[in-house]
């Protein structure tokens, strides 16, 4: 495996909102990144699981959706030039002494010397709680998704869906417009999806748009070179049925693990990281945690206390790259973004 080396002024490990805003927040300091992410994509938890679902407590926005929030976020970060390694994994972090830097090295094998690591993982790399279908493998990315990006990819097709949280029932809701037909698999007939929701699932029901498969549970795979023909499924007595389907969406939650993080001497607190809440600092010199993966005493676990972390740990790395340097704190109103000038 071909290795790549970079240095640059800190690394943020997690593309979420959060991490986003740290790259916004670390260039109004004159501070460089470069970000890493175990997913394909940027946007974390909000563009793999709830791209189209409506978030209500973004300040100025009285609503806007998961993908919405990226776009933003990433629109926000990209003049200061960050740079993504996404579908990766940190595997290691080591001190370098004699610089006082970081040196972070992925699964991929790509090292980057860095003077601050922000980690702003959630609670860490995550990915999907598979079904423990044979052969499931090698249809997934295919005809099996455990994450859905373009909603226009399922128009016309039959479509099942397995699980009964809010990610389930939401992707129920806004694909019953595209699709052929839609196969809501459950193993019973209580769900754990917001009420207003399950209302809504119920209503197309009625309407003939969707149709419930309760209670069953995902037995088979039927199909060839990667493409579903069918699902079988099994009652709680062990009675199979089968499905012609095209689409499998298994929404059963997912797993989460700090992974490497554990590793690194920090102060662990189950599994998150106290951090001191006036720097977002950690107990190692130069690494920084803030959004849920970061804890402290009266912790908010929202999206906005997240956005306010980033804005310490920037200021914090920017005492500690620049030690000594008067620093004139300027509001964005008039400090302006770079080759842009102040909106007069």
């Amino acid at each position: 495996m071909a290795k790549s080396h970079y240095q640059t002024d800190a690394v943020i490990i997690g593309a979420g909102p959060v991490g986003l805003f740290a790259i916004f927040e670390c260039g109004m300091m004159g501070i460089k990144c470069h970000v890493i992410d175990a997913l394909d994509m940027i946007g974390g938890q909000c563009a793999a699981l709830y791209p189209e679902k409506p978030i209500y407590d973004i300040p100025a926005h009285p609503q806007l959706t998961g993908m919405e929030l990226i776009a933003n976020l990433t629109e926000q970060a990209a003049p200061f030039n960050p740079t993504y390694h996404l579908d990766q994994k940190v595997e290691s972090l080591t001190r370098l002494e004699e610089t006082q830097r970081w040196l972070v090295e992925t699964e991929k094998g790509v090292t980057i010397d860095a003077k601050a690591i922000i980690i702003a993982a959630g609670v860490g790399a995550f990915g999907p709680n598979r079904p423990p279908l044979k052969d499931i493998e090698s249809y997934e990315g295919k005809s099996v998704f455990y994450y859905i990006r373009q909603r226009e990819f399922f128009k016309g097709k039959r479509v099942a869906i397995a699980g009964g949280g809010d990610s389930a029932v939401d992707w129920a809701l806004s694909l019953a417009e595209l699709t052929e037909r839609i196969y809501f698999i459950h193993r019973r007939d209580k769900f754990r999806a917001a009420q207003e929701s399950v209302n809504k699932l119920h209503a197309l029901v009625d309407q003939g748009k969707v149709e419930l498969v309760i209670p069953y549970q995902l037995e088979g795979l039927e199909g060839r070179d990667g493409q579903l023909s069918a699902v079988v499924l099994k009652d709680l007595e062990g009675r199979a049925k089968t499905l012609q389907t095209d689409i499998l969406l298994p929404f059963f939650g997912l797993a989460m693990n700090l992974g490497p993080i554990t590793e690194w001497g920090l102060n662990l607190d189950k599994k998150h990281i106290t951090v001191d809440p006036s720097t977002a600092a950690t107990s190692a010199q130069g690494i920084y945690s803030i959004g849920d993966v970061a804890t402290y005493k009266g912790k908010l676990k929202l999206i906005l206390t997240g956005f306010a972390e980033a804005a310490q740990a920037a200021h914090s790395i920017r005492e500690l790259m620049f030690p000594g340097e008067a620093f004139h704190f300027e509001y964005s109103t008039t400090q302006g973004l770079p080759g842009l000038s102040p909106k007069k």
